[in-house]
């Protein structure tokens, strides 16, 4: 009925986070050694503000996606009250659903994000530690 609200409220919130940390973010950099030559060059790390940002378009992508499949079956209407849950008194089950099914699409997109959070730390913290592979050595 309206477990779409869930997810896009916390996107709502995510959103307007994302924005406030990039604006006070600073990039970091890391020289990085890369070659046995002693060649140095610089790395940026991933701002959490864009990868707040990934989690905004999946709370953003599903909820939109929620919302047009409850459109789709009837359960949300183009005039007020929007919800046909609320125009036909079925408000405690609406609340309900939005409780249990809303709150766990939100569990469950956030924990995804958290696990895309997991991969790229070990992918920048990878990154950071190999070396630099010369094309003279690729060609040999």
């Amino acid at each position: 009925m309206a477990c779409f609200l869930v997810p896009a409220a916390e996107a709502v919130i995510t959103t307007v986070a994302a924005k406030v940390m990039k604006s006070k973010e600073k990039e970091e950099s890391v020289e990085v050694s890369l070659s046995a030559d002693g060649s140095v060059e610089e790395a940026t790390k991933i701002p959490f503000s864009t990868k707040l940002g990934w989690l905004n378009k999946l709370l953003w992508g599903g909820s939109v996606l929620l919302a047009f499949e409850h459109v789709w079956h009837g359960e949300v209407i183009p005039y007020f009250p929007f919800l046909t849950a609320v125009k036909s008194g079925e408000t405690a089950e609406m609340f309900a659903e939005m409780g249990s099914a809303g709150v766990m699409m939100a569990a469950l997109i956030t924990a995804v994000w958290v696990g895309m959070l997991a991969v790229s730390s070990v992918i920048e913290k990878r990154a950071l530690r190999a070396p630099k592979i010369a094309e003279e050595d690729i060609l040999k």
